[in-house]
């Protein structure tokens, strides 16, 4: 079993105690040491180069954000799950790229979901790294086949790529962060530089333009059917052509939206 390497870094020592009496639970983790500050903590990261960390935000001097921008540039960066008693800075936390955001007192259920979540990005690195060494071994052989070459490459893309888009949406709306499971969503639309994004439930509004918004989505499930629209293609039910060429996908949510000749490709999907 890998062992993940974790740091724990608060500078309460009651809350490091009970940080490291409940990931006692996990026999995968092993902590490798604690930090009562941040300018301590980027030192034992950059010495040490654990694989997780769990952060508190508010410290004296380096805070927790302050920590992540020091590491910036080295190769040194672990997952970060960030640990506080403050939930505003729960978008912050995710703009840094953190993996995960626990709130004081840390709920035994909300961190087995955060050590899920390590565990399942470790898998897929440490496989698209094994997979690279197979290759490698490989193409160093004369004798060694440029199908099976081929073969594995192809193979190691699906879980890659799909681990590059993501899984989940979070929307800040007035104080609150609503976390969207990407795959309810039935279509966004534009509105200037807004995002409505469309469930069956409810409609959000995210702050973001079409170009990076169209980056975050997997294509082989979302498409542009317009130049303001992105469509989830497992969510249409039915096409229904226009005789000007244009045609309308019916949504699983009752909605019909409109393919403009310039996005028509993407109806040949479904004929």
């Amino acid at each position: 079993m890998q062992k993940i390497r974790t740091l724990i870094v608060d500078d309460e020592p009651l809350a490091v105690r009970g940080m490291k009496l409940r990931l006692a639970a996990f026999t995968d983790v092993e902590i490798i040491g604690t930090c009562s500050n941040g300018r301590e903590a980027v030192k034992v990261i950059k010495e040490n180069k654990p694989d997780l960390v769990f952060l508190d935000i508010q410290m004296p001097g380096f805070d927790g954000f302050t920590v992540i921008r020091s590491l910036v540039g080295e190769d040194v960066m672990p997952l970060v799950v960030f640990v506080t008693a403050f939930d505003q800075y729960a978008l912050d936390a995710f703009n840094a790229h953190a993996l995960d955001y626990l709130l004081k007192p840390v709920e035994d259920d909300r961190l087995l979901e955060a050590i899920m979540r390590v565990r399942d990005h470790i898998a897929q690195c440490t496989a698209v790294d094994q997979t690279a060494q197979i290759v490698t071994l490989l193409e160093q052989q004369a004798d060694a086949p440029g199908e099976l070459i081929s073969a594995i490459l192809e193979e190691s893309k699906s879980p890659v790529e799909a681990h590059r888009f993501d899984a989940q949406l979070r929307i800040k709306d007035r104080g609150h962060i609503t976390i969207v499971d990407i795959n309810k969503v039935s279509y966004i639309d534009a509105a200037g530089d807004y995002m409505c994004i469309h469930t069956a439930e409810k409609t959000h509004i995210l702050r973001e333009t079409m170009k990076t918004m169209i980056r975050r989505l997997n294509p082989k499930i979302f498409q542009r059917v317009h130049r303001s629209t992105i469509v989830n293609l497992d969510m249409v039910q039915e096409v229904k052509p226009h005789s000007n060429g244009e045609c309308f996908l019916k949504l699983a949510c009752g909605a019909e939206l409109k393919v403009s000749r310039s996005y028509k490709e993407v109806v040949g999907r479904f004929m």
